[in-house]
């Protein structure tokens, strides 16, 4: 096998518009691609220096279900920071709590994908 990384994840959402606003504006992503495509629209964005993007996926693309994206984790600096943040935005979030390998939440975007942030415990 020569795979090297994941170019991308696929986030079905149901209004790319609101979802860009969510992940942009409160999550901080930078738009990597937005360009109109036969089938529609192909939009992505990723946190600052990623190398694997994510997909906002709208209707008529690929025929996912908005929200059916779970189990994404997110590495963050600042796990109790970012749980405010996303929760002055309007946004579900559990926790955080403290786990062996760090400290760790969970939260939906608009669409009910389900994400989860962590910072990892030193040394771990």
């Amino acid at each position: 096998m020569n795979i090297t990384h994941a170019s991308f994840v696929t986030l079905p959402v149901a209004d790319q518009d609101r979802a860009l606003r969510f992940y942009r504006d409160v999550l901080g992503f930078e738009v990597t691609a937005d360009r109109d495509m036969p089938q529609g629209r192909w939009l992505q964005v990723a946190p600052a220096g990623a190398q694997t993007v994510f997909t906002l996926s709208g209707p008529g693309m690929g025929g996912f279900e908005p929200g059916s994206a779970r189990g994404i984790m997110l590495v963050t600096t600042d796990v109790d920071a970012d749980c405010a943040r996303l929760a002055a935005a309007g946004a579900q979030v559990q926790g955080p709590d403290d786990v062996p390998w760090g400290r760790m939440a969970s939260f939906t975007d608009p669409d009910g994908n389900g994400l989860m942030l962590l910072t990892e415990k030193e040394g771990f």
